[in-house]
């Protein structure tokens, strides 16, 4: 008999979960996905913790409604600000990022001290440390506001973006250093900075200084956590079918969305779900 084939809404404030999307794709070949961009209403990060709560509740109900049997929160800001309203909103499993990027930073440290780069409005909600701290792990967060913009403008391997790196983490492991930590652990936790993984990577390796730090990528260890809590798996025979939603600027969407997706975007529906 065929096995049943899941149904799994994604859903972002834009096109940085794509980066979840192109993982699950990977890893959780035996399931179909929906996602859903929110383009219309971002960024979430200017937003308060009220209007962030209303928009992903409105776009995680429009998943619900096309057959998401299970909802992924590939946006940090929705994680942090909106992810108790989402699991009272909906009857499905609800799992963000920001736990399992917590999760994966408990399996990974051995010094139990964790750095974190986020946006602004993650930093600012404390969501990592509060994660980091009920599981046992110190936590310093630094914010990065210029790396999504350099990512979506496409300047990866840009001079100007690893320099902006370079400034950024070196800070951080100063003020780290400052409080004490021996941080052996870095959390992405913006899912626009797996595309940075190769200069982030290779700024740590330049630096050299205290124990070697080991990078979590917020999109693999959500989908590796993903086929766990769902007990999914991988089925290398099967292509998993995709439809796009976008709420605003489909063509924009479409192009800068293969970039983070790793695979040409097709077909994208606009959709309108308010204000």
């Amino acid at each position: 008999m065929t096995p049943r084939v899941p149904t799994i809404g994604v859903f972002d404030s834009g096109v940085g979960g794509l980066t979840v999307l192109g993982a699950l794709l990977t890893q959780a070949s035996a399931a179909d996905y929906l996602y859903l961009g929110d383009t219309a209403r971002l960024p979430y990060g200017s937003k308060s913790r009220a209007t962030v709560a209303r928009y992903a509740v409105s776009s995680a109900r429009f998943l619900v409604a096309q057959g998401a049997e299970a909802l992924v929160i590939a946006c940090n800001t929705a994680s942090a600000l909106a992810l108790d309203a989402l699991r009272a909103a909906v009857d499905v499993p609800v799992i963000g990022v920001i736990e399992t990027g917590a999760t994966a930073a408990l399996q990974s440290s051995e010094t139990g001290d964790v750095m974190v780069i986020a946006t602004a409005a993650t930093v600012e909600s404390h969501a990592y440390s509060a994660a980091c701290r009920e599981r046992g792990l110190r936590a310093i967060e630094k914010a990065c506001p210029l790396l999504v913009p350099l990512v979506e403008e496409g300047w990866i391997e840009h001079p100007v973006t690893r320099e902006i790196v370079g400034i950024y983490l070196d800070d951080l492991l100063s003020h780290a250093a400052a409080a004490g930590m021996t941080a052996d652990t870095l959390v992405l936790g913006c899912t626009h900075y797996p595309l940075l993984r190769g200069v982030i990577d290779a700024t740590l390796r330049e630096r050299d200084s205290g124990p070697a730090v080991r990078v979590i990528d917020s999109a693999q260890v959500t989908a590796e956590q993903v086929v766990v809590r769902l007990a999914l798996e991988s089925s290398a025979q099967r292509e998993p079918a995709v439809r796009f939603y976008a709420t605003d600027s489909v063509e924009k969407f479409r192009t800068l969305g293969t970039r983070f997706l790793g695979r040409t975007i097709d077909g994208v529906e606009l959709i309108d779900l308010g204000g």
